[in-house]
């Protein structure tokens, strides 16, 4: 218990915005995705072909599954994400719970309507979750248990796999404009997930040519608080020797970095491209 109470004060922010993203990702489902009889992906997929068959509530089932796999985690993967999936997990599933009312209040018949929306707001929840290093469990530890035996095993085409099964299962049983409207639904929340991804962590690797090196540097590293590092290279034309500035800074730092660079060389040459991932000091770390 000491442990818990230890992860959670150091890592508070992201437990409160996995709880959040937990929430939301249960409005998606329960008020949309349900009332439209459909499918999710992963353990939740699961959850709902159990409670369309056997009307066992998919909370308690999303709980019960999880359990063994992140015993397995705890031992296996690395504590951070076991304690991040945990929270992620019993937030979903409580919130599964509280939710499952709400469904009617929302009058809708259109299939279509429920499906996107139900895949955009359990996108928009799942996205939250992830860019908070936390999971909501299943699917993700599998594929992380799976990840650390074989490295070159890719996780999209376990996840790919997975939910397809899901998929297959409910053309079986709920028919096949259930499973193809899943799959509408699936796909929107894999697209609007890894918006909301790249849109919170978005970084720019920022490459700088200037005749001011040092002043440039100094200026970065004081005011945006961002490591410099100096690359070595030649011009072609010139043949003189440069020291080319290389930084990668977050979205909301680059206008400030323009005008800082401008300021004190204005004949400087700043090229600016985008970073999927970035790891290290003042960034956020790989959860494995």
């Amino acid at each position: 218990m000491e442990k818990i109470n230890s992860y959670f004060m150091k890592y508070y922010k992201n437990v409160l915005f996995i709880i959040l993203g937990s929430f939301i990702s249960a409005i998606g489902i329960n008020v949309f995705i349900v009332n439209a009889n459909l499918l999710s992906g992963g353990v939740s997929g699961i959850s709902l072909i159990l409670q369309y068959l056997l009307k066992i509530p998919a909370g308690y089932t999303v709980l019960i599954i999880n359990i063994p796999l992140l015993l397995v985690s705890y031992f296996k993967i690395n504590k951070r994400f076991s304690f991040l999936t945990l929270v992620g997990t019993l937030a979903l599933s409580l919130f599964l719970i509280i939710t499952s009312p709400l469904k009617q209040y929302i009058h809708l018949n259109d299939t279509l309507l429920l499906c996107l929306y139900g895949g955009i707001i359990n996108g928009i929840g799942l996205g939250i979750v992830f860019s908070n290093h936390g999971s909501t469990g299943g699917l993700d530890i599998v594929s992380a248990l799976i990840k650390l035996k074989r490295e070159d095993f890719n996780i999209g085409t376990i996840s790919f796999a997975f939910n397809l099964i899901i998929v297959a299962v409910g053309a079986v049983f709920f028919g096949l404009a259930v499973a193809l409207y899943t799959l509408v639904s699936m796909y929107m929340t894999s697209f609007v997930m890894d918006k909301v991804i790249n849109g919170l962590n978005r970084r720019k690797m920022i490459l700088i040519i200037t005749s001011k090196e040092s002043e440039v540097s100094k200026a970065l590293m004081d005011k945006l608080k961002r490591g410099v590092t100096f690359l070595y290279g030649e011009g072609a034309y010139t043949g003189h020797n440069k020291k080319i500035l290389y930084c990668v800074v977050s979205l909301a730092q680059l206008p400030s970095l323009k005008q800082i660079v401008r300021e004190i060389d204005e004949k400087s040459f700043i090229s600016i491209l985008d970073v999927s991932e970035v790891e290290g000091k003042g960034f956020y770390s790989s959860l494995f």
